[in-house]
């Protein structure tokens, strides 16, 4: 856990009668200050910002993958940015909240160098069991070469798409090992 709790039960200060305010309640934006990296300012532009998006006050994974690729318009974002959508929805149940959004924004980039390792490592640790197998190793690569498509330069060995399959059926074979 990277000492950031992202439950909130209940979700006070979120929803009033199914509908998003447009401004965090004190309690609430002062919780959020004290448990992330960002300042009071920040937290209620990114909430306004947020709640433009995702004006239901939860994003789903779909359109997560519409926002996320739109930063990867060369390659196929939609793998990694599940992903992602896994490791930002720290409740499970399959929407990302504002809460959660914010408080795995401040770890990834605004954190300390434990706590982005270890919400990297959670993105790569698939099976949630504690280590990362080649096999999931391997997701993650792939989701990041689909991710960046033509705009990355290859290394020569795998400067030619039959040399990148040639290069990834030698990882799958030593997969398997």
């Amino acid at each position: 856990s990277s000492g950031i709790n992202a439950e909130w039960p209940l979700r006070p200060g979120f929803e009033v009668m199914g509908k998003p305010n447009s401004k965090l309640k004190p309690e609430v934006l002062e919780d959020l200050a004290q448990n992330t990296e960002f300042s009071e300012h920040e937290l209620q532009e990114w909430y306004r910002g947020f709640l433009k998006d995702c004006p239901t006050g939860k994003l789903s994974v779909e359109e997560f993958k519409k926002i996320y690729g739109n930063f990867f318009p060369y390659g196929d974002a939609s793998k990694f940015a599940e992903h992602v959508f896994r490791t930002f929805d720290a409740n499970g149940d399959n929407s990302i909240d504002f809460r959660e959004f914010i408080c795995a924004l401040s770890v990834t980039s605004r954190g300390k160098l434990e706590e982005k390792l270890k919400w990297a490592f959670s993105m790569y640790d698939l099976d949630g069991n504690g280590y990362i197998s080649r096999s999931e190793m391997l997701e993650i690569v792939c989701a990041i070469y689909k991710m960046v498509g033509t705009v990355m330069k290859m290394p020569e060995d795998e400067s030619t798409p039959e040399k990148r399959k040639k290069y990834r059926l030698r990882l799958c074979v030593d997969t398997t090992a």
